[in-house]
């Protein structure tokens, strides 16, 4: 039975997109009457800003006084195609930059600004006003997905389950592209880690997660989340990379062990696999011998008004297609503050923090457990 008071929809403001900033101390929360950033570690506030419009995204440089925002929700505040440079000590726009379609994501650090369209990735030198460096055609990419880590940026490409790594800047002071073919079908979560040297990617499908080398683009690992399909919200690289944090619309977060890991040893005895003896019986089918998380947990997605809830069909793209992307909150966003805490935020109309710890029982078996939760926004 579910005894939590009903949420009043006029209560709290609609929280449309939530980001991190680079080192997760931070995350920003773009809402239908401005923005606000919070610390990670305790969610405690640092930030309020009421600016009476939408924002549909506001993204940190780094620990500085800037962020990145830029309109969005049933009333902008600002146009949903143009980019606002805020200074926070100054508390107002001290730069713009105009776009010839709307703004779906942005990510930033002190050198370059990256800019997420619907079908295009644009990159820029940061400054005042920011120099463009070059533009990327992609396939339609509505949920924004991109990852940006120590100066390189990993993006769809234009294949289906392409990946394109961009490195802005190489010894020649020229951009320098690669490309990996991750999956058959569209992609639906990119990330890299901290020193960008792996990316993991997930398709529209949702039941395989892959790990690849970035320089050489061989495949290091790949995991089975289940057998049903379901929306991958997020993929998160322990700070270490000793584990893969991932999140879906089955309001579950998985770990999975990453080769070298701490618990490299469960991939190979059967009384961990989740079929146990049977995940080494030849010529089952592959589901049986996949390698699965090695602890999972459920989080909270909210109860929103509509769209995302555990009960609903797997949320993925021809299940949204109907929502424009304005509409669509960010959920089971990922973020490690060490190698033994993660936290899950998502926005909406009910937005969530949640902090998990992860841990070893004395059985050897791994554990992720939800120790503390807030609505930021109440």
């Amino acid at each position: 039975m579910n005894t939590r008071p009903v949420l009043d929809p006029y209560k709290q403001p609609f929280a449309l997109a939530a980001a991190f900033n680079a080192d997760n101390s931070f995350f920003s929360v773009a809402h239908e009457l401005g923005f606000k950033v919070f610390r990670s570690s305790s969610c405690e506030p640092r930030i309020s800003r009421d600016l009476s419009g939408g924002i549909g995204c506001a993204d940190m440089v780094g620990t500085t006084n800037y962020i990145i925002l830029a309109g969005g929700g049933k009333a902008p505040h600002f146009p949903s195609n143009k980019i606002q440079i805020w200074n926070d000590q100054q508390q107002k726009v001290v730069g713009s930059l105009e776009l010839k379609a709307p703004v779906l994501r942005v990510r930033a650090s002190k050198e370059f600004l990256i800019v997420i369209l619907p079908f295009q990735v644009l990159v820029y030198k940061m400054g005042n006003p920011p120099q463009k460096i070059h533009f990327y055609d992609t396939l339609e990419n509505f949920y924004g997905l991109c990852s940006f880590e120590d100066n390189i940026v990993a993006t769809p490409a234009i294949n289906p389950g392409q990946v394109r790594i961009i490195r802005p800047v190489d010894a020649n002071n020229s951009p320098r592209v690669t490309f990996i073919p991750a999956h058959n079908t569209h992609l639906r979560a990119i990330a890299l880690n901290k020193k960008a040297d792996m990316v993991a990617t997930a398709s529209e499908k949702g039941t395989i997660i892959r790990v690849f080398a970035v320089e050489s683009g061989t495949k290091i690992a790949e995991y089975r989340r289940g057998v049903d399909e379901a929306a991958i919200f997020s993929l998160a690289f322990s700070p270490h990379d000793k584990m893969l944090a991932v999140t879906s619309d089955k309001s579950t977060v998985h770990i999975f062990d990453l080769p070298n890991g701490v618990q490299k040893a469960a991939d190979t005895d059967p009384k961990w696999h989740k079929y146990g003896i049977l995940s080494k019986v030849p010529l089952l089918p592959r589901q049986f011998s996949d390698t699965y998380s090695s602890a999972s947990a459920h989080f909270e997605m909210g109860d929103e008004l509509g769209g995302w809830s555990p009960q609903s069909k797997a949320a993925t793209a021809e299940a949204l297609s109907k929502w424009s992307p304005e509409r669509i909150p960010t959920k089971g966003l990922l973020g490690w503050l060490n190698d033994s805490t993660l936290l899950v935020i998502g926005a909406g109309q009910d937005a969530r923090w949640e902090k998990f710890v992860v841990g070893v029982h004395e059985t050897g078996k791994k554990f992720i457990q939800s120790v503390a939760w807030k609505n930021y926004l109440d």
